[in-house]
């Protein structure tokens, strides 16, 4: 259980700098932006508490908001996908529910159900960040486009994560 918290609290760390140091200032175009800080939510134990999983979003959007001068963005787009993670684990679960030793990662439920899970969970933090960040409907498009195009290269990036440093070794 120690270990367990130790390795959460080193990942926090490490994907909180990874993106305030070399993520923030990698620049593909305006339509693609890059957030792999959302891996840290993602990668929660299925057993999390609710309301820990929302104060702890909630911590680490605050923590980008910082860093990003960005007034609440971030705070509020973690707090919704932390909030829609729940159901979306739930209207995933197997009957038996999900066993205690598993982690929401690809080695452990595999590609197609981490898709499902971390490309929707991406996909509503996204949505969510960047229309409030415009806050306007006269471009809707382009704010889509903006939308799909920074989800592909998040979640490309958060697997890329995840079949670096993740994986397990035999």
């Amino acid at each position: 259980m120690t270990t367990d918290l130790a390795k959460y609290i080193f990942r926090f760390i490490i994907l909180i700098l990874a993106q305030v140091l070399i993520v923030q200032n990698i620049n593909l175009t305006n339509y693609i932006v890059l957030y792999p800080y959302v891996l840290i939510i993602i990668l929660l134990p299925f057993q999390t508490p609710k309301l820990v999983l929302l104060i702890i979003s909630f911590l680490v959007g605050c923590i980008i908001d910082f860093f990003y001068d960005s007034s609440g963005l971030h705070a509020s787009a973690c707090t919704l996908m932390a909030f829609a993670r729940y159901y979306i684990l739930k209207f995933m679960s197997p009957r038996e529910g999900y066993d205690a030793v598993l982690k929401p990662t690809v080695d452990d439920m595999g590609l197609p159900w981490f898709i499902t899970f971390a490309g929707s969970l991406v996909l509503i933090h996204h949505l969510f960040f960047f229309y409030l960040e415009v806050f306007r409907f006269t471009e809707f498009f382009r704010i889509l486009l903006r939308v799909i195009l920074s989800s592909i290269g998040t979640f490309g990036l958060i697997y890329l994560i995840q079949f670096l440093f993740f994986t397990k070794r035999k």
